[in-house]
């Protein structure tokens, strides 16, 4: 992977317009018990959650937390990072690849696989995720396009676009970066 050229980062953000600050007026309201990803920050925290986390591949449990951390971030849908000893390691297989996150560094990937299913690079983790990231360092992450992905029962959807991790949940509320037309957040 290339470097990443600091003063190019420091350009994009430079030209954010949503921080979290306040909504925008076409952001939905939440309504009681309803968080509106308008209110997440920029730059992006996390946060302990505490809730049942479920994945599955078919009928496979794949992981079962109850300590996840949460990335919350203005626009998107949260992202779900769980403990490595709290997944099965027999599910996981390295795949090639890395992508880079302005916050976090460089993610690599795996794939799925429960029997004879197989999810391509359906999970991810930041290694040497440090500073205000350090919480998921080592954590993964799961695509829930096409796993079985439930908080407290509830089973996520996957966040428009295929190129975020997040999980939407009846809690929250957008729209979302990743939905058509968004490209300009």
């Amino acid at each position: 992977m290339a470097p990443i050229d600091s003063s190019e980062i420091e350009a994009a953000r430079a030209g954010w317009h949503y921080r979290g600050a306040h909504r925008p007026p076409f952001a939905i309201s939440p309504q009681p018990g309803q968080e509106s990803v308008w209110d997440y920050p920029r730059p992006p925290v996390c946060v302990p959650d505490r809730r049942h986390i479920q994945i599955y591949l078919g009928d496979r449990l794949v992981a079962d937390s109850g300590a996840a951390v949460r990335v919350l971030e203005t626009a998107g849908a949260p992202t779900f990072y769980l403990p490595p000893g709290d997944i099965d390691a027999g599910c996981l297989r390295p795949a090639r690849g890395v992508s880079f996150c302005e916050w976090k560094g460089a993610a690599r990937y795996w794939h799925v696989i429960a029997g004879a299913d197989t999810v391509t690079a359906a999970a991810w983790a930041y290694p040497d995720a440090g500073g205000r990231f350090a919480a998921i360092a080592g954590y993964l992450a799961f695509y829930c396009a096409e796993l079985d992905c439930r908080v407290d029962g509830e089973r996520a959807r996957p966040q428009s676009g295929g190129f975020y991790g997040g999980w939407v949940t009846d809690e929250i509320v957008g729209p979302f970066k990743g939905e058509p037309g968004t490209s300009g957040w």
